[in-house]
Protein backbone atom coordinates (compact mmCIF):
# COMPACT_ATOMS: atom_id res chain seq x y z
CA UNK A 1 0.00 0.00 0.00
CA UNK A 2 1.50 3.34 -0.99
CA UNK A 3 1.48 6.27 1.38
CA UNK A 4 1.37 9.94 0.62
CA UNK A 5 3.99 11.81 2.68
CA UNK A 6 1.65 14.74 3.38
CA UNK A 7 3.58 17.22 5.50
CA UNK A 8 5.65 14.57 7.26
CA UNK A 9 9.40 15.12 7.34
CA UNK A 10 11.49 12.97 5.03
CA UNK A 11 12.93 10.02 6.90
CA UNK A 12 16.54 10.26 7.95
CA UNK A 13 18.90 7.33 7.60
CA UNK A 14 19.02 5.18 10.73
CA UNK A 15 21.95 5.99 12.99
CA UNK A 16 23.38 4.63 16.20
CA UNK A 17 22.86 6.69 19.31
CA UNK A 18 23.88 6.25 22.90
CA UNK A 19 21.09 5.28 25.27
CA UNK A 20 22.97 6.61 28.26
CA UNK A 21 22.50 10.29 27.45
CA UNK A 22 19.67 11.75 25.41
CA UNK A 23 20.85 14.02 22.63
CA UNK A 24 19.34 17.47 22.20
CA UNK A 25 16.23 17.50 20.06
CA UNK A 26 15.51 13.80 20.61
CA UNK A 27 12.43 12.35 22.30
CA UNK A 28 13.03 9.23 24.38
CA UNK A 29 10.46 6.55 25.24
CA UNK A 30 10.99 3.83 27.86
CA UNK A 31 8.40 1.22 28.81
CA UNK A 32 8.93 0.34 32.47
CA UNK A 33 6.09 -2.19 32.32
CA UNK A 34 3.35 -3.45 30.02
CA UNK A 35 5.38 -5.00 27.19
CA UNK A 36 5.37 -8.78 27.01
CA UNK A 37 2.65 -8.86 29.68
CA UNK A 38 -0.89 -7.64 30.28
CA UNK A 39 -0.61 -5.35 33.25
CA UNK A 40 1.64 -2.85 35.11
CA UNK A 41 1.46 -0.44 32.18
CA UNK A 42 3.82 2.52 32.49
CA UNK A 43 5.63 4.52 29.82
CA UNK A 44 8.16 7.29 30.43
CA UNK A 45 8.72 10.05 27.88
CA UNK A 46 11.81 12.27 28.11
CA UNK A 47 12.42 15.52 26.28
CA UNK A 48 14.57 18.57 27.02
CA UNK A 49 15.53 17.30 30.47
CA UNK A 50 11.95 16.67 31.61
CA UNK A 51 9.97 13.44 32.09
CA UNK A 52 6.31 12.64 31.46
CA UNK A 53 4.73 9.41 32.72
CA UNK A 54 1.73 7.86 30.97
CA UNK A 55 -0.09 5.35 33.20
CA UNK A 56 1.28 3.56 36.24
CA UNK A 57 -0.57 0.31 36.82
CA UNK A 58 -0.17 -3.04 38.52
CA UNK A 59 0.09 -6.63 37.37
CA UNK A 60 -1.73 -9.29 39.35
CA UNK A 61 0.33 -12.31 40.45
CA UNK A 62 0.06 -15.79 39.02
CA UNK A 63 0.04 -19.06 40.94
CA UNK A 64 3.83 -19.36 40.82
CA UNK A 65 4.13 -16.09 42.77
CA UNK A 66 2.60 -17.10 46.15
CA UNK A 67 2.01 -14.42 48.75
CA UNK A 68 2.40 -11.53 46.30
CA UNK A 69 -0.38 -8.93 46.34
CA UNK A 70 0.45 -7.02 43.15
CA UNK A 71 3.46 -6.39 40.90
CA UNK A 72 4.59 -2.84 40.12
CA UNK A 73 6.37 -1.29 37.16
CA UNK A 74 10.10 -0.85 37.71
CA UNK A 75 10.77 2.89 37.72
CA UNK A 76 14.27 2.52 39.19
CA UNK A 77 15.71 3.91 35.94
CA UNK A 78 14.20 7.32 36.80
CA UNK A 79 14.28 7.10 40.61
CA UNK A 80 17.10 9.64 40.86
CA UNK A 81 15.22 11.93 38.44
CA UNK A 82 11.75 12.03 39.97
CA UNK A 83 12.14 15.79 40.44
CA UNK A 84 12.19 16.05 36.62
CA UNK A 85 8.74 14.44 36.26
CA UNK A 86 6.26 17.13 35.17
CA UNK A 87 3.12 14.96 35.44
CA UNK A 88 1.55 11.53 35.47
CA UNK A 89 -1.14 11.20 32.78
CA UNK A 90 -3.65 8.36 33.10
CA UNK A 91 -5.56 7.00 30.12
CA UNK A 92 -8.38 5.37 32.13
CA UNK A 93 -9.32 3.95 35.52
CA UNK A 94 -8.45 0.25 35.34
CA UNK A 95 -6.06 -1.12 37.97
CA UNK A 96 -3.46 -2.15 35.39
CA UNK A 97 -3.16 1.56 34.53
CA UNK A 98 -3.66 3.37 37.86
CA UNK A 99 -2.88 0.86 40.62
CA UNK A 100 0.80 1.79 40.94
CA UNK A 101 0.29 5.54 41.30
CA UNK A 102 0.04 5.58 45.12
CA UNK A 103 3.30 3.63 45.38
CA UNK A 104 5.08 6.08 43.07
CA UNK A 105 3.75 9.05 45.03
CA UNK A 106 5.29 7.60 48.19
CA UNK A 107 8.64 8.39 46.58
CA UNK A 108 7.70 11.88 45.40
CA UNK A 109 4.40 13.04 46.76
CA UNK A 110 3.74 16.16 44.71
CA UNK A 111 3.71 14.86 41.12
CA UNK A 112 0.49 16.19 39.56
CA UNK A 113 -1.85 13.56 38.13
CA UNK A 114 -3.89 14.37 35.02
CA UNK A 115 -6.89 12.41 33.76
CA UNK A 116 -10.63 12.39 33.20
CA UNK A 117 -13.22 12.69 35.94
CA UNK A 118 -14.05 9.06 36.71
CA UNK A 119 -10.40 7.98 36.65
CA UNK A 120 -9.40 10.67 39.13
CA UNK A 121 -12.25 9.79 41.46
CA UNK A 122 -11.27 6.12 41.47
CA UNK A 123 -7.71 7.23 42.18
CA UNK A 124 -8.73 9.63 44.95
CA UNK A 125 -10.43 6.73 46.77
CA UNK A 126 -7.15 4.80 46.59
CA UNK A 127 -5.27 7.82 47.94
CA UNK A 128 -7.38 7.73 51.10
CA UNK A 129 -6.46 4.10 51.64
CA UNK A 130 -2.74 4.73 51.05
CA UNK A 131 -2.70 8.06 52.90
CA UNK A 132 -1.10 9.92 50.00
CA UNK A 133 -2.28 13.00 48.13
CA UNK A 134 -1.24 15.25 45.28
CA UNK A 135 -2.74 17.70 42.82
CA UNK A 136 -5.40 16.07 40.64
CA UNK A 137 -6.03 17.85 37.35
CA UNK A 138 -9.28 16.96 35.60
CA UNK A 139 -9.39 17.15 31.80
CA UNK A 140 -11.94 16.33 29.14
CA UNK A 141 -11.63 14.93 25.64
CA UNK A 142 -10.81 17.70 23.19
CA UNK A 143 -8.73 19.74 25.61
CA UNK A 144 -5.02 20.48 25.31
CA UNK A 145 -2.60 21.24 28.10
CA UNK A 146 1.08 22.18 28.33
CA UNK A 147 3.22 20.36 30.88
CA UNK A 148 6.84 21.43 30.66
CA UNK A 149 8.05 20.78 27.09
CA UNK A 150 5.12 18.41 26.42
CA UNK A 151 1.90 19.63 24.81
CA UNK A 152 -0.82 17.13 25.64
CA UNK A 153 -4.04 16.64 23.69
CA UNK A 154 -6.74 14.40 25.12
CA UNK A 155 -8.83 12.35 22.69
CA UNK A 156 -11.95 10.32 23.51
CA UNK A 157 -11.67 6.57 23.04
CA UNK A 158 -14.19 3.82 23.69
CA UNK A 159 -13.21 1.11 26.19
CA UNK A 160 -14.89 -1.11 28.79
CA UNK A 161 -14.88 1.75 31.29
CA UNK A 162 -16.13 5.33 30.85
CA UNK A 163 -13.82 8.29 30.27
CA UNK A 164 -11.09 6.50 28.29
CA UNK A 165 -8.51 8.82 26.75
CA UNK A 166 -5.85 8.56 24.09
CA UNK A 167 -2.97 11.00 24.62
CA UNK A 168 -1.34 12.96 21.79
CA UNK A 169 2.07 14.28 22.86
CA UNK A 170 3.70 17.08 20.91
CA UNK A 171 7.28 18.20 21.30
CA UNK A 172 9.74 19.78 18.90
CA UNK A 173 10.98 16.22 18.25
CA UNK A 174 7.66 15.19 16.75
CA UNK A 175 4.08 14.07 17.35
CA UNK A 176 3.35 10.91 19.33
CA UNK A 177 -0.01 9.23 19.97
CA UNK A 178 -0.54 6.79 22.84
CA UNK A 179 -3.91 5.11 22.27
CA UNK A 180 -4.29 3.72 25.78
CA UNK A 181 -6.78 0.83 25.84
CA UNK A 182 -9.41 1.31 23.15
CA UNK A 183 -11.83 -0.29 20.73
CA UNK A 184 -14.23 0.99 18.08
CA UNK A 185 -17.69 0.03 19.34
CA UNK A 186 -20.08 2.01 17.15
CA UNK A 187 -23.01 1.54 19.55
CA UNK A 188 -21.47 2.06 23.00
CA UNK A 189 -23.73 2.09 26.03
CA UNK A 190 -22.68 5.62 27.00
CA UNK A 191 -22.64 7.00 23.43
CA UNK A 192 -18.89 7.75 23.64
CA UNK A 193 -17.21 6.47 20.48
CA UNK A 194 -13.52 6.54 19.65
CA UNK A 195 -12.86 9.95 18.07
CA UNK A 196 -11.66 8.88 14.64
CA UNK A 197 -11.99 12.42 13.31
CA UNK A 198 -9.26 13.51 15.72
CA UNK A 199 -7.22 10.46 14.73
CA UNK A 200 -7.53 11.50 11.09
CA UNK A 201 -6.50 15.05 11.96
CA UNK A 202 -3.37 13.74 13.67
CA UNK A 203 -2.63 11.67 10.58
CA UNK A 204 -2.92 14.77 8.40
CA UNK A 205 -0.61 16.64 10.77
CA UNK A 206 1.97 13.88 10.43
CA UNK A 207 2.16 11.25 13.17
CA UNK A 208 5.75 10.37 13.97
CA UNK A 209 5.19 7.57 16.48
CA UNK A 210 2.13 5.50 17.39
CA UNK A 211 2.00 3.50 20.62
CA UNK A 212 -0.98 1.22 20.11
CA UNK A 213 -2.95 -1.31 22.17
CA UNK A 214 -2.08 -4.87 21.08
CA UNK A 215 -4.26 -7.06 23.32
CA UNK A 216 -6.58 -8.37 20.57
CA UNK A 217 -4.28 -8.05 17.57
CA UNK A 218 -4.62 -11.81 16.99
CA UNK A 219 -8.44 -11.61 16.88
CA UNK A 220 -9.76 -11.10 13.32
CA UNK A 221 -12.50 -8.70 12.35
CA UNK A 222 -14.28 -6.22 14.60
CA UNK A 223 -15.38 -6.55 18.21
CA UNK A 224 -19.02 -7.24 18.96
CA UNK A 225 -20.86 -4.22 20.37
CA UNK A 226 -21.58 -4.07 24.10
CA UNK A 227 -25.28 -3.76 23.23
CA UNK A 228 -25.22 -7.18 21.55
CA UNK A 229 -24.71 -8.77 24.97
CA UNK A 230 -28.07 -7.63 26.29
CA UNK A 231 -30.13 -10.65 25.05
CA UNK A 232 -27.81 -13.19 26.71
CA UNK A 233 -27.74 -11.28 29.99
CA UNK A 234 -31.51 -10.86 30.00
CA UNK A 235 -31.91 -14.58 29.29
CA UNK A 236 -29.94 -15.44 32.43
CA UNK A 237 -32.32 -13.36 34.53
CA UNK A 238 -35.45 -14.77 32.88
CA UNK A 239 -34.41 -18.40 33.26
CA UNK A 240 -33.03 -18.35 36.81
CA UNK A 241 -35.41 -19.46 39.55
CA UNK A 242 -32.98 -18.67 42.36
CA UNK A 243 -30.46 -15.94 42.89
CA UNK A 244 -28.39 -14.37 40.13
CA UNK A 245 -24.82 -13.81 41.26
CA UNK A 246 -22.74 -11.69 38.89
CA UNK A 247 -18.96 -11.39 39.08
CA UNK A 248 -17.20 -8.58 37.29
CA UNK A 249 -14.25 -6.25 37.55
CA UNK A 250 -15.03 -3.62 40.15
CA UNK A 251 -14.42 -0.92 37.54
CA UNK A 252 -16.52 -2.36 34.70
CA UNK A 253 -19.26 0.27 34.89
CA UNK A 254 -20.77 -0.56 31.49
CA UNK A 255 -21.29 -4.25 32.24
CA UNK A 256 -22.72 -3.53 35.66
CA UNK A 257 -25.17 -1.08 34.10
CA UNK A 258 -26.42 -3.88 31.86
CA UNK A 259 -26.87 -6.15 34.88
CA UNK A 260 -28.75 -3.46 36.79
CA UNK A 261 -31.06 -2.91 33.83
CA UNK A 262 -31.78 -6.65 33.52
CA UNK A 263 -32.39 -7.03 37.25
CA UNK A 264 -34.75 -4.06 37.31
CA UNK A 265 -36.72 -5.43 34.35
CA UNK A 266 -37.25 -8.74 36.19
CA UNK A 267 -38.28 -7.10 39.46
CA UNK A 268 -35.14 -8.09 41.34
CA UNK A 269 -33.23 -6.12 43.95
CA UNK A 270 -29.45 -5.77 43.85
CA UNK A 271 -26.67 -5.67 46.42
CA UNK A 272 -22.98 -5.04 45.78
CA UNK A 273 -20.54 -7.40 47.51
CA UNK A 274 -16.83 -6.70 48.04
CA UNK A 275 -15.14 -3.53 49.27
CA UNK A 276 -13.79 -2.38 45.90
CA UNK A 277 -17.10 -3.11 44.17
CA UNK A 278 -19.11 -1.15 46.75
CA UNK A 279 -16.66 1.76 46.64
CA UNK A 280 -16.38 2.04 42.86
CA UNK A 281 -20.09 1.68 42.16
CA UNK A 282 -20.88 4.40 44.70
CA UNK A 283 -18.42 6.69 42.93
CA UNK A 284 -19.87 5.85 39.51
CA UNK A 285 -23.41 6.44 40.79
CA UNK A 286 -22.57 9.72 42.51
CA UNK A 287 -20.94 10.99 39.30
CA UNK A 288 -23.90 9.81 37.16
CA UNK A 289 -21.85 7.29 35.18
CA UNK A 290 -24.20 4.61 36.51
CA UNK A 291 -27.97 4.99 36.20
CA UNK A 292 -29.56 3.28 39.20
CA UNK A 293 -33.37 3.35 39.53
CA UNK A 294 -34.62 4.37 42.96
CA UNK A 295 -34.87 1.44 45.35
CA UNK A 296 -33.05 -1.02 43.09
CA UNK A 297 -29.84 -1.27 45.14
CA UNK A 298 -30.21 -2.30 48.79
CA UNK A 299 -27.82 -3.45 51.48
CA UNK A 300 -27.06 -7.14 51.88
CA UNK A 301 -29.05 -7.79 55.09
CA UNK A 302 -32.21 -6.38 53.49
CA UNK A 303 -31.62 -8.36 50.31
CA UNK A 304 -31.29 -11.61 52.23
CA UNK A 305 -34.83 -11.22 53.56
CA UNK A 306 -36.23 -11.44 50.00
CA UNK A 307 -37.16 -14.66 48.15
CA UNK A 308 -34.33 -16.08 46.01
CA UNK A 309 -36.00 -15.13 42.71
CA UNK A 310 -35.88 -11.47 43.74
CA UNK A 311 -32.16 -11.39 44.54
CA UNK A 312 -29.19 -10.24 42.46
CA UNK A 313 -25.67 -10.03 43.90
CA UNK A 314 -22.84 -8.26 42.08
CA UNK A 315 -19.41 -9.18 43.40
CA UNK A 316 -15.70 -9.29 42.69
CA UNK A 317 -13.64 -12.37 41.86
CA UNK A 318 -14.03 -12.84 38.12
CA UNK A 319 -10.33 -13.75 37.80
CA UNK A 320 -10.31 -16.40 40.51
CA UNK A 321 -8.56 -14.17 43.06
CA UNK A 322 -8.39 -16.33 46.20
CA UNK A 323 -9.59 -13.65 48.63
CA UNK A 324 -12.32 -12.21 46.41
CA UNK A 325 -15.98 -12.83 47.16
CA UNK A 326 -16.71 -15.30 44.35
CA UNK A 327 -13.70 -17.50 45.15
CA UNK A 328 -14.76 -17.69 48.77
CA UNK A 329 -18.30 -18.60 47.72
CA UNK A 330 -16.90 -21.39 45.55
CA UNK A 331 -14.88 -22.76 48.48
CA UNK A 332 -17.75 -22.37 50.95
CA UNK A 333 -15.88 -19.79 53.05
CA UNK A 334 -18.20 -16.84 52.35
CA UNK A 335 -21.33 -15.90 54.29
CA UNK A 336 -23.23 -16.18 50.99
CA UNK A 337 -23.83 -19.88 50.31
CA UNK A 338 -24.33 -20.85 46.68
CA UNK A 339 -26.63 -23.76 45.86
CA UNK A 340 -29.28 -25.32 43.63
CA UNK A 341 -31.30 -22.86 41.59
CA UNK A 342 -28.62 -20.14 41.67
CA UNK A 343 -26.95 -18.89 38.50
CA UNK A 344 -23.50 -17.36 38.57
CA UNK A 345 -22.85 -15.00 35.66
CA UNK A 346 -19.12 -14.38 35.11
CA UNK A 347 -19.25 -11.22 33.03
CA UNK A 348 -15.54 -10.61 32.46
CA UNK A 349 -12.69 -11.64 30.21
CA UNK A 350 -10.22 -14.37 31.07
CA UNK A 351 -6.86 -12.72 31.65
CA UNK A 352 -3.95 -14.92 30.49
CA UNK A 353 -2.33 -16.66 33.44
CA UNK A 354 -5.56 -16.85 35.44
CA UNK A 355 -7.07 -19.82 33.62
CA UNK A 356 -6.48 -22.45 36.32
CA UNK A 357 -7.75 -20.22 39.11
CA UNK A 358 -10.89 -19.28 37.16
CA UNK A 359 -11.78 -22.87 36.26
CA UNK A 360 -11.16 -23.91 39.85
CA UNK A 361 -13.79 -21.37 40.92
CA UNK A 362 -16.21 -22.51 38.21
CA UNK A 363 -15.84 -26.13 39.26
CA UNK A 364 -16.35 -25.24 42.91
CA UNK A 365 -19.57 -23.39 42.11
CA UNK A 366 -20.87 -26.23 39.92
CA UNK A 367 -20.11 -28.74 42.68
CA UNK A 368 -22.36 -26.72 44.96
CA UNK A 369 -25.25 -26.95 42.51
CA UNK A 370 -25.04 -23.58 40.76
CA UNK A 371 -25.29 -23.02 37.03
CA UNK A 372 -22.32 -21.01 35.78
CA UNK A 373 -22.65 -18.83 32.69
CA UNK A 374 -19.42 -17.40 31.29
CA UNK A 375 -17.80 -16.24 28.09
CA UNK A 376 -17.07 -19.82 27.09
CA UNK A 377 -20.72 -20.91 26.95
CA UNK A 378 -22.68 -17.71 26.32
CA UNK A 379 -22.22 -14.27 24.80
CA UNK A 380 -22.01 -12.42 28.11
CA UNK A 381 -18.76 -10.55 27.66
CA UNK A 382 -16.97 -8.63 24.95
CA UNK A 383 -13.42 -7.34 25.17
CA UNK A 384 -12.60 -3.69 25.60
CA UNK A 385 -9.68 -3.88 23.19
CA UNK A 386 -9.57 -3.34 19.43
CA UNK A 387 -9.32 -6.45 17.27
CA UNK A 388 -7.30 -6.78 14.08
CA UNK A 389 -9.87 -5.15 11.80
CA UNK A 390 -10.13 -2.11 14.05
CA UNK A 391 -6.35 -1.78 14.36
CA UNK A 392 -5.91 -1.90 10.58
CA UNK A 393 -8.61 0.74 10.24
CA UNK A 394 -6.68 3.01 12.62
CA UNK A 395 -3.36 2.41 10.86
CA UNK A 396 -4.93 3.49 7.56
CA UNK A 397 -6.38 6.62 9.13
CA UNK A 398 -3.28 7.63 11.11
CA UNK A 399 -0.56 6.56 8.64
CA UNK A 400 2.13 6.65 11.34
CA UNK A 401 5.78 6.98 10.37
CA UNK A 402 6.80 4.64 13.21
CA UNK A 403 4.84 2.12 15.28
CA UNK A 404 5.49 0.76 18.76
CA UNK A 405 2.99 -1.96 19.73
CA UNK A 406 2.26 -1.86 23.48
CA UNK A 407 -0.06 -3.49 26.03
CA UNK A 408 0.22 -7.19 25.33
CA UNK A 409 2.16 -10.38 25.58
CA UNK A 410 4.89 -11.10 23.02
CA UNK A 411 2.48 -12.84 20.62
CA UNK A 412 0.12 -9.84 20.74
CA UNK A 413 2.93 -7.37 20.08
CA UNK A 414 4.16 -9.40 17.11
CA UNK A 415 0.67 -9.79 15.64
CA UNK A 416 0.11 -6.05 15.95
CA UNK A 417 3.45 -5.34 14.29
CA UNK A 418 2.49 -7.59 11.38
CA UNK A 419 -0.75 -5.65 10.91
CA UNK A 420 1.14 -2.36 10.79
CA UNK A 421 3.53 -3.74 8.17
CA UNK A 422 0.63 -5.02 6.04
CA UNK A 423 -0.87 -1.54 5.94
CA UNK A 424 2.37 -0.11 4.57
CA UNK A 425 4.44 0.96 7.57
CA UNK A 426 8.05 0.09 6.65
CA UNK A 427 9.24 -3.02 8.45
CA UNK A 428 12.24 -1.23 9.98
CA UNK A 429 9.88 1.41 11.41
CA UNK A 430 7.83 -1.12 13.39
CA UNK A 431 9.56 -1.67 16.71
CA UNK A 432 9.17 -4.90 18.68
CA UNK A 433 10.33 -3.73 22.09
CA UNK A 434 10.35 -5.21 25.57
CA UNK A 435 10.24 -3.71 29.03
CA UNK A 436 13.33 -1.56 29.43
CA UNK A 437 13.89 -0.93 25.72
CA UNK A 438 15.04 2.62 25.06
CA UNK A 439 13.45 4.16 21.96
CA UNK A 440 14.68 7.49 20.62
CA UNK A 441 12.72 9.57 18.09
CA UNK A 442 14.56 12.11 15.95
CA UNK A 443 13.95 13.56 12.51
CA UNK A 444 11.00 11.27 11.87
CA UNK A 445 12.83 8.04 12.74
CA UNK A 446 12.30 5.97 15.88
CA UNK A 447 14.99 3.45 16.87
CA UNK A 448 15.73 1.15 19.76
CA UNK A 449 19.03 2.55 20.98
CA UNK A 450 19.64 0.53 24.13
CA UNK A 451 17.96 -0.75 27.25
CA UNK A 452 17.70 -0.30 30.99
CA UNK A 453 17.25 -3.13 33.50
CA UNK A 454 13.64 -3.82 34.43
CA UNK A 455 12.63 -6.17 37.24
CA UNK A 456 9.34 -7.41 38.66
CA UNK A 457 8.69 -5.29 41.76
CA UNK A 458 6.63 -7.38 44.15
CA UNK A 459 4.30 -5.94 46.78
CA UNK A 460 3.85 -8.28 49.74
CA UNK A 461 1.66 -6.68 52.40
CA UNK A 462 3.33 -3.42 53.34
CA UNK A 463 6.69 -4.45 51.85
CA UNK A 464 7.54 -3.15 48.38
CA UNK A 465 10.40 -4.80 46.52
CA UNK A 466 11.47 -6.98 49.44
CA UNK A 467 10.30 -10.19 47.79
CA UNK A 468 12.86 -11.61 45.37
CA UNK A 469 12.81 -14.49 42.91
CA UNK A 470 14.82 -16.48 45.46
CA UNK A 471 12.23 -15.93 48.18
CA UNK A 472 9.42 -16.88 45.78
CA UNK A 473 11.33 -20.05 44.92
CA UNK A 474 11.56 -20.74 48.65
CA UNK A 475 7.81 -20.22 49.03
CA UNK A 476 7.11 -22.60 46.16
CA UNK A 477 9.44 -25.11 47.78
CA UNK A 478 7.56 -24.80 51.05
CA UNK A 479 4.25 -25.29 49.26
CA UNK A 480 5.36 -28.25 47.17
CA UNK A 481 7.97 -30.03 49.28
CA UNK A 482 7.35 -28.95 52.88
CA UNK A 483 9.85 -27.93 55.54
CA UNK A 484 12.08 -29.95 57.85
CA UNK A 485 13.44 -28.25 60.95
CA UNK A 486 16.50 -29.94 62.48
CA UNK A 487 17.26 -29.00 66.10
CA UNK A 488 20.77 -29.90 67.29
CA UNK A 489 22.17 -29.18 70.77
CA UNK A 490 25.98 -29.16 70.51
CA UNK A 491 29.01 -28.51 72.64
CA UNK A 492 30.27 -25.09 71.50
CA UNK A 493 33.90 -26.13 72.03
CA UNK A 494 33.91 -29.50 70.25
CA UNK A 495 30.91 -29.28 67.95
CA UNK A 496 29.71 -32.69 69.19
CA UNK A 497 26.08 -33.46 69.97
CA UNK A 498 25.22 -33.36 73.67
CA UNK A 499 21.66 -34.63 73.18
CA UNK A 500 19.57 -36.43 70.59
CA UNK A 501 18.76 -34.49 67.41
CA UNK A 502 15.11 -33.42 67.23
CA UNK A 503 13.08 -33.02 64.03
CA UNK A 504 9.91 -31.15 63.07
CA UNK A 505 8.48 -32.03 59.68
CA UNK A 506 5.72 -30.00 58.06
CA UNK A 507 4.02 -30.39 54.69
CA UNK A 508 4.86 -34.04 54.01
CA UNK A 509 3.81 -37.42 55.38
CA UNK A 510 6.29 -39.49 57.41
CA UNK A 511 6.36 -42.33 59.92
CA UNK A 512 6.94 -41.64 63.61
CA UNK A 513 10.48 -43.08 63.53
CA UNK A 514 11.30 -41.86 60.04
CA UNK A 515 14.13 -39.60 61.21
CA UNK A 516 16.07 -42.16 63.30
CA UNK A 517 18.53 -42.92 60.53
CA UNK A 518 19.03 -39.22 59.80
CA UNK A 519 19.81 -38.55 63.48
CA UNK A 520 22.57 -41.19 63.39
CA UNK A 521 23.94 -39.76 60.14
CA UNK A 522 24.11 -36.22 61.53
CA UNK A 523 25.83 -37.47 64.71
CA UNK A 524 28.51 -39.32 62.71
CA UNK A 525 29.02 -36.33 60.42
CA UNK A 526 29.56 -33.90 63.29
CA UNK A 527 31.99 -36.34 64.93
CA UNK A 528 34.06 -36.47 61.76
CA UNK A 529 33.97 -32.68 61.47
CA UNK A 530 35.16 -32.17 65.05
CA UNK A 531 38.16 -34.45 64.40
CA UNK A 532 39.49 -32.46 61.46
CA UNK A 533 38.67 -28.83 62.14
CA UNK A 534 37.62 -26.38 64.79
CA UNK A 535 33.84 -26.46 65.20
CA UNK A 536 31.89 -23.38 64.05
CA UNK A 537 28.18 -22.74 64.04
CA UNK A 538 28.27 -21.90 60.34
CA UNK A 539 29.99 -25.17 59.44
CA UNK A 540 27.69 -27.25 61.65
CA UNK A 541 24.58 -25.70 60.06
CA UNK A 542 25.99 -26.27 56.58
CA UNK A 543 26.68 -29.95 57.23
CA UNK A 544 23.24 -30.49 58.81
CA UNK A 545 21.58 -29.01 55.72
CA UNK A 546 23.68 -31.11 53.33
CA UNK A 547 23.07 -34.40 55.13
CA UNK A 548 19.37 -33.72 55.70
CA UNK A 549 18.77 -32.77 52.06
CA UNK A 550 20.57 -35.88 50.81
CA UNK A 551 18.65 -38.10 53.23
CA UNK A 552 15.26 -36.54 52.32
CA UNK A 553 15.88 -37.03 48.61
CA UNK A 554 16.93 -40.67 49.01
CA UNK A 555 14.47 -41.70 51.72
CA UNK A 556 11.36 -39.60 51.14
CA UNK A 557 11.78 -38.66 47.50
CA UNK A 558 11.25 -35.05 48.55
CA UNK A 559 13.33 -31.87 48.63
CA UNK A 560 11.96 -29.98 51.63
CA UNK A 561 13.35 -26.71 52.85
CA UNK A 562 15.86 -27.58 55.58
CA UNK A 563 15.99 -25.21 58.56
CA UNK A 564 18.90 -25.98 60.91
CA UNK A 565 18.60 -24.78 64.51
CA UNK A 566 21.90 -25.14 66.41
CA UNK A 567 21.77 -24.54 70.17
CA UNK A 568 24.77 -24.39 72.49
CA UNK A 569 24.57 -27.13 75.13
Amino acid sequence: MSRSPRNRRSPAAPRKRSSSALQAGHLRVIATGGLGEIGRNMTVFEYDGKLLIVDCGVLFPEEHQPGVDVILPDWSCIRDRLDDVVAIVLTHGHEDHIGGVPYLLRERGDIPVISARLTLNFLAAKFEEFKVSTTLIEVEAGQTRQEGPFELEFIAVNHSIPDGLAIAIRTDAGLVLHTGDFKMDQFPLDGRITDLRSFARLGEEGLDLLLVDSTNAEVPGFMVSERDLVPAIEKVFRETSGRVIVSSFASHVHRIQQVLDAAHAQGRKVAFVGRSMVRNMKIATDLSYLDVPDGLVVDLPKLNRLPANKITLICTGSQGEPLAALSRMASGEHQIKVGDGDTVLMASSLIPGNENAIYRVINGLVDKGARVVHKGNAQVHVSGHASAGELVYCYNILEPANVLPVHGESRHLRANADLAIKTGVPRDRVLIAENGSVIDLFDGVAQITGSVPIELIYVDGSAVGGVTEDSLAERRLLANEGVLTVIAIVDPDTGLLVDDVDFIGRGFAHEANAFDSLAKTIGKTLTRESDVKVASRENIEKRIVQESARWAKQTLGRQPLIVPVVVDG
